[in-house]
């Protein structure tokens, strides 16, 4: 096969460079889709919450919700965007929609190091135009932003090889992604661990290739460190009450439940449960053949390689531990996903390694978790296209799909312990030609290209302009109770008061007769904007009697109609 010059490669990299900010950039006002992504449009206020305070007030703290103390990084990023460009819609959006496209490139350097221009340029092409990734890249909300960091972690430690320093940068980044959204502690786990792999490999098997990999673990285990120290000092221990609070109390002990049934219940969830995986099965069906064919070849693996295994690996059990019900949380695992993938497509790779073939029986039994768990990703996400309206918790078939899925995994377990030797040498004698890799690119394309264009045609912009219209209804500095406020609160000058269950400014909630307007949604229900807001905004709102709504506004949340409404608590109050 020819050669890739590197005039025609930066020529393919511009183009996905374009198509990136392209499909980032165009309609950056517009409302979210409101289906199979999973993005809650009217937190993008509430995150932003101490950014825009400073920008507008000149002091990041002006009431009890300060979500700084969970994402210093990204709020000091959006404070940035704010103060270059204003304080608005699709100025926080900017944010990550350069870390997007920053993660494009990143994914794109990565692959380079590793497996050279011909893969490089297939994942950076996925990157850019994956619908998902391409539309969390579109919201002001901290996903994309802690993404970014843990693609710019791996990206440097796949080069570090070469060059150990770039383990600096690599552990300083895992540490600059926790700090924008605490779910990335699984991607330090996860460096550190093959950090220590790389080192006791280099010790076992020492050899002129191992050893700039050695440095390489080293240099990331001392960013890692130094990085964390000095997070340590100048911003946890300095503020620990708040943050402890936001990060133990807030985050993990008052969500999720950790008895053994839960946790069965959450690792049965994640294929299932939400449209990630289906909507890029193919991405996952080859994810899962890489990721095999590394663990075959663990020890002669590149370390980036690893880490990508460890990385899904690592992931999907704090997903377990965590949360695995909610679409945010996957974001995360589309530049693995795409990375491994991509590999497949090295010229020189087939996709399982020859020598698995004559694998002694431990290594067979060894495989089986790891194909049960593959194989129910791969075989859960296509099993709950049947059983549509069946794939919630609350919904007794609910277990149909999850046990269906389990089956077809054990069954493929049983198939490949059964005739491992034909099954594995049949894998281990194919390579992804030419022409089947322009086919799987145009289908992904097509696919993912298609959904962008029916979200295109009818995208509008009822959240930007309900904004707006708060302004004209109420002057600059008013106080409005209400997570919905800091929702509605980017394009204009209101002063939102969060309220949350035990947590920003729930204490006094229902004495703050400072505050005379409230804003919450009124359908698809009362209090939509989470589940225990219902609760609250009836408790506020039943201490007013003589309430009088002021404003009704048309809002896009739902595939249903969505509406807010703006209440004024005390009509008859002087102003």
């Amino acid at each position: 096969m020819a050669v890739m010059s590197r005039r025609r490669f930066f020529a393919l990299g511009l183009l996905i460079l374009f198509a990136a900010i392209g499909l980032r950039t165009v309609w950056l006002r517009a409302d979210p889709p409101t289906t199979s992504v999973g993005i809650v449009w009217h937190d993008e206020g509430a995150w932003v919450h101490n950014a825009r305070n400073k920008a507008l007030w000149g002091s990041w703290q002006t009431d009890a919700w300060n979500p700084v103390y969970i994402a210093p990084v990204f709020t000091a990023l959006e404070y940035g965007a704010f103060e270059v460009f204003g304080v608005g819609t699709w100025q926080a959006r900017t944010v990550p929609v350069v870390s997007g496209v920053a993660a494009v490139l990143l994914i794109l350097a990565g692959l380079a190091a590793i497996a050279g221009p011909r893969v490089a340029l297939v994942g950076g092409a996925l990157a850019a135009t994956n619908y998902i990734f391409v539309m969390w890249n579109r919201a002001a909300l901290m996903e994309s932003t802690m993404t970014a960091f843990i693609v710019l972690s791996w990206a440097a430690y796949a080069r570090a090889g070469r060059r150990p320093a770039w383990g600096l940068v690599a552990g300083v980044a895992a540490v600059l992604a926790f700090f924008t959204k605490a779910a990335a502690a699984f991607f330090i786990a996860a460096l550190a661990l093959d950090a220590v792999v790389s080192i006791v490999l280099g010790r076992r098997t020492p050899a002129p290739g191992t050893r700039g990999e050695t440095r390489a673990a080293w240099m990331t285990l001392a960013g890692l460190a130094i990085a964390a120290a000095a997070a340590a000092a100048f911003f946890v221990l300095p503020h620990w009450a708040d943050y402890q609070f936001y990060n133990w109390e807030m985050t993990v002990t008052r969500k999720p439940s950790y008895a053994w049934r839960d946790l069965i219940n959450r690792a049965s969830w994640l294929p299932v449960v939400q449209d990630f995986f289906s909507r890029m099965w193919l991405l996952v069906v080859g994810a899962a053949v890489s990721l095999a064919a590394i663990v075959a070849r663990w020890r002669t693996a590149q370390p980036a390689e690893r880490l990508l295994v460890l990385w899904v690996l690592v992931g999907l059990l704090e997903l377990t531990v965590h949360d695995s019900g909610n679409e945010r949380r996957y974001v995360m695992f589309i530049p693995a996903l795409i990375a491994l993938a991509s590999l497949l497509f090295a010229p020189d790779r087939s996709l399982l390694p020859q020598s698995l073939v004559s694998a002694p029986a431990r290594t067979k039994w060894i495989a089986v978790p790891l194909v049960l768990l593959l194989g129910y990703l791969v075989f859960g996400s296509v099993v709950r296209l049947a059983f549509l309206d069946q794939v919630r918790p609350d919904v007794g078939n609910f277990k149909t799909t999850v046990r269906l899925s389990a089956g077809l995994a054990g069954l493929a377990a049983l198939v490949l312990l059964w005739r491992w030797s034909a099954v594995v040498g049949w894998l281990a004698a194919r390579r992804i030609p030419a022409t089947a890799l322009a086919g799987l690119l145009i289908v992904s394309f097509g696919w993912n290209l298609g959904e962008f264009g029916a979200w295109a045609r009818h995208h509008a912009e009822l959240n930007y302009l309900a904004s707006v219209e708060i302004g004209r209804v109420l002057p600059p500095g008013t106080l409005v109770q209400g997570k919905l406020a800091n929702g509605l609160a980017l394009e204009n000058r209101i002063r939102p008061v969060f309220v949350g269950r035990g947590f920003g400014n729930y204490t006094d909630r229902l004495t703050r007769d400072d505050v005379r307007y409230i804003l919450t949604y009124v359908l698809p229900k009362l209090g939509y904007e989470s589940q225990a807001a219902s609760g609250l905004i009836q408790e506020i709102l039943d201490r007013y009697p003589n309430r009088r709504t002021v404003l009704e506004l048309d809002v896009d949340e739902t595939p249903e109609t969505d509406r807010a409404v703006l209440i004024d608590k005390q009509p008859h109050a002087r102003n």
